[in-house]
Parts: structure tokens; C-alpha cells; sequence
């Protein structure tokens, strides 16, 4: 794809439209560059967020806005709706297929790489069709109509044994995305899902979370882990800690715990919430380089996020390795911003390697309705003042003005009422369909 004619500024290639690629092109903004965001889906995701889709709280407009619309007041920016497969160094080129199917070779000066993170199934991508994972639009989509699906035809169903797997809801991870997930599905099923059908009780329903390790939560602190698990508990979610996954099937899950012996739990739906690993883009990027790859498949960059011996590329926010950094939104913010901050130091004529230094703003989770925890620094907060900063945060970085407000709107029907009105359901979603990992 060639440029304008006559366009000779400056041009900056953005792989991926997440975090650290929509910081990045935001911080261009008024540079003198040209600028072509790349991605398979015509949206920016939150995906922090994507748990409140699956359980009807919101839809998936107000956590997915247009990535068109988002950059729409920078006319130097060329959104392109296609997926990177291969980048040539010497050539300066991405290799992309474009939406229908075209092959084309985008040429950059820099190249920004933000390509992010997939579900990880540590060697059991098997676990896939039958434990859906949380990482993209359609893994929430999928599983909004399984556990909405689920409680449809448990009223339906005559088998007790039947039904009470189909009332189970295992969700396999116990760091913030699992212990949201869990929190929901007690807030569905005690709450939203009252006097809504005649033959079954959703009070009845069984919420599993397992956990590999001795506590949830982990890296926010022996405290705030003890907080979660009572609240949980209090809730009535069923933890099992010390748990490793052997075996997953439609019908259940199989766990081989610390005490050496082996449980299975009956259940149809299973939310998968232990891990990610980098975008397989990740490993082409390393292959053409000559870069290294960690265990999680993220390419090692420079203090700077460029890639070792090409200043010109840089490897941003999940997809990076530096410093033991956690994939998390705010370090692919930054590091997204901090790249395009130096492409923009370089065309001034600075080419001293400035490196990133990551701000920690702390870490959350919400549990439940008016429970959350929060971890600042040394700070650590519990209760309802930790869903308060929660609320605080997370409007504060949704996307657009109409999202923070349809959001705020929807968290206050659900939260206070008891209202979940993102629940419509139609044969694609009810019936398990089998979508690769990541897919948009």
C-alpha cells in the first residue's frame, strides 16, 4: 500500500488496537507523521471488562467503541482492518492480509507493535472447546450465551443430575479476571435472576473458582488475598485452592488436588481465567530480528521497548519483555505512549536512548456489588472504598464520553437494582460454537 502522492511525512505503523496501540497513535497526534493503525477488529477492547459482557451488565458496544471513531480527530491517522502475519526488517515492511482476503506489503519508517496477549491453555489448547477464555468479544459473546443458555435449559431439563451440572459454573484461575467472573455469576444468580423462572431456583446455582496455587489474587498481598477469598466465601463461591486442571469435557471438569487426590466437578459451563501468553506475532517479530522470546513467548526490547539492533521497532505492552513488567492495561499504555514519544524525540533530532519507566497505579479487583480490593503501592484498600476507586478508575479509562455514560448508567441499574439487561440469546451463542483462541 503506497502513501498519498507527495506525502513524504514521517510514517508510523501500529500493529494492534489495543491499550498500548491506541495510546501510541494518541500520542502522535501532533507529531509530523502519518500514521496506519492495523487490526483484525474494527474496535478498541476494554478488556478489563469483558466479565460484565459475558454476565449481562453491559454490552459489547459500551466496552468495544469504533476504532475509527475513537481516532477520528486526527486526520493523519489510516485505520486498516487486517492482520499482520510477518515483518521484514530490512525491507521495512508488514506483511498483511487485508479484510477479503488481499496480500499486501505496508512499508513503515517505524514500526510500533502492540499485538497484545491470547488465552493461554499451558499446553491443553484442547481445554479450548469446552472452557472459553477471556481475552476478545467473542470469547464474552460465547459465554454470555452459555451461562444465560445454561440457566434456559436447566428450566427445561427433568434429570436432577442434569440440571444441577447445568446450575454449576466453574472458572478456572484465581487472579482478578476469576475472581470478577465468580463474584458475577453470585451476583447473577442470587440477584438479577430472581422470580425469572417457575421450575428452577437460581439460589441453587454452584459457582466453583480453582485456583493452582494457595491463595487468590496473589500478587496484591497475603492481606487483600484473605479479604477476597472471605468475601467470596460469604457470597457463597466454592474455592478450591492447590487445584491443577487434568481434564476438561463437556460435561464437567477433572482437578487433581494438593492432597493427591482427584475430584470432578459436573458442570456445562467453564470460564477459563488462569493465564495468557503472548500473540504468535510475537515469535515472527523475534525470527526476523534475532531477538529472544521469554517462556510466555514476549519479545525482550531495549530499555527504550525497541527491539535490539532495530531502533526503529518497538515491541509495546503485553507483546514486550522488560523489567518482569505484568501484562496489565496501564503498562501497555504506557509503554505505547513512551514509544511514540520517541519516535516523535528522533524526528526533532534527539536520538539519545531515553528508557520507559513504569508508573505503578495500582492493581483491582471487584469481587462483588459494593466489594472490591485494590492494591497502591504500599496502600492497600478492602471493601466498599475499594469499589468506590475501582468505579473511579474504570471510568475514568473507558473510551469516550458516550461509554463512561452508558456505562455509569448500566453499573447503577445493576449495582444498586438488580437489573442485567444485556441477557438476549440467539442459537450461535446458546449452542457452543468452536472459535479459535483470540479470535476477535
Amino acid at each position: 500500500m503506497t502513501p498519498e502522492p507527495g506525502d513524504t511525512r514521517h510514517h508510523v505503523v501500529i500493529v494492534g488496537s489495543g491499550f498500548g496501540g491506541l495510546f501510541a497513535a494518541k500520542a502522535l497526534r501532533r507529531a509530523p507523521v502519518r500514521v496506519t493503525v492495523i487490526d483484525r477488529t474494527n474496535h478498541h477492547l476494554f478488556q478489563p471488562l469483558l466479565y460484565q459482557v459475558a454476565t449481562g451488565i453491559l454490552s459489547e458496544g459500551q466496552i468495544a467503541p469504533p476504532i475509527r471513531d475513537v481516532l477520528r480527530h486526527n486526520p493523519a491517522v489510516r485505520v486498516v482492518l487486517g492482520e499482520v502475519s510477518d515483518v521484514d526488517p530490512g525491507g521495512h515492511t508488514v506483511a498483511t492480509t487485508l479484510l477479503g482476503g488481499a496480500k499486501v506489503d505496508i512499508a513503515y519508517d517505524s514500526l510500533i507493535v502492540a499485538a497484545g496477549a491470547v488465552t493461554s491453555y499451558f499446553g491443553h489448547d484442547e481445554f479450548h472447546h469446552d472452557a472459553s477464555g477471556m481475552k476478545s468479544l467473542n470469547d464474552a459473546m460465547r459465554l454470555r450465551g452459555q451461562i444465560f443458555g445454561a440457566f434456559e435449559r436447566a428450566e427445561l431439563e427433568d434429570d436432577d443430575a442434569r440440571r444441577r451440572a447445568l446450575m454449576t459454573f466453574v472458572v478456572i484461575g484465581g487472579g482478578p479476571t476469576g475472581v470478577e467472573m465468580a463474584g458475577q455469576l453470585e451476583e447473577l444468580s442470587r440477584r438479577a435472576l430472581q422470580r425469572n423462572f417457575r421450575r428452577i431456583d437460581p439460589h441453587m446455582t454452584r459457582v466453583v473458582l480453582v485456583e493452582g496455587g494457595d491463595r487468590l489474587v496473589a500478587p496484591m498481598g497475603e492481606r487483600l488475598s484473605r479479604l477476597t477469598a472471605r468475601d467470596l466465601q460469604r457470597k457463597g463461591v466454592e474455592l478450591h485452592f492447590g487445584a491443577m486442571v487434568t481434564g476438561v469435557d463437556a460435561d464437567g471438569v477433572d482437578l487433581a488436588q494438593s492432597d493427591g487426590t482427584h475430584l470432578r466437578i459436573e458442570a456445562v459451563t467453564k470460564v477459563w481465567a488462569a493465564g495468557t501468553r503472548a500473540s504468535p506475532l510475537g515469535a515472527k517479530v523475534a525470527a526476523a530480528t534475532g531477538a529472544t522470546l521469554d517462556r510466555s513467548g514476549r519479545v525482550k526490547v531495549e530499555p527504550d521497548c525497541s527491539v535490539p539492533g532495530y531502533p526503529e521497532i518497538f515491541v509495546v505492552g503485553d507483546l514486550m519483555a522488560l523489567d518482569d513488567l505484568p501484562a496489565l492495561a496501564e503498562v501497555a499504555m504506557q509503554s505505547g505512549a513512551h514509544a511514540a514519544h520517541t519516535v516523535e524525540r528522533r524526528l526533532r533530532g534527539d536520538t539519545t536512548m531515553k528508557p520507559f519507566h513504569y508508573r505503578d497505579l495500582g492493581t483491582l479487583a471487584v469481587i462483588s456489588r459494593f466489594r472490591a480490593v485494590a492494591k497502591i503501592g504500599p496502600l492497600q484498600i478492602g471493601g466498599f472504598v475499594g469499589w468506590v476507586l475501582w468505579l473511579v478508575v474504570h471510568v475514568t479509562f473507558l473510551t469516550g464520553f458516550k461509554n463512561r455514560f452508558a456505562a455509569l448508567a448500566r453499573w447503577t441499574i445493576s449495582f444498586v437494582g438488580k437489573g442485567r439487561y444485556e441477557r438476549a440469546l440467539t442459537g450461535r451463542w446458546v449452542v457452543d460454537q468452536d472459535i479459535p483462541p483470540g479470535s476477535a
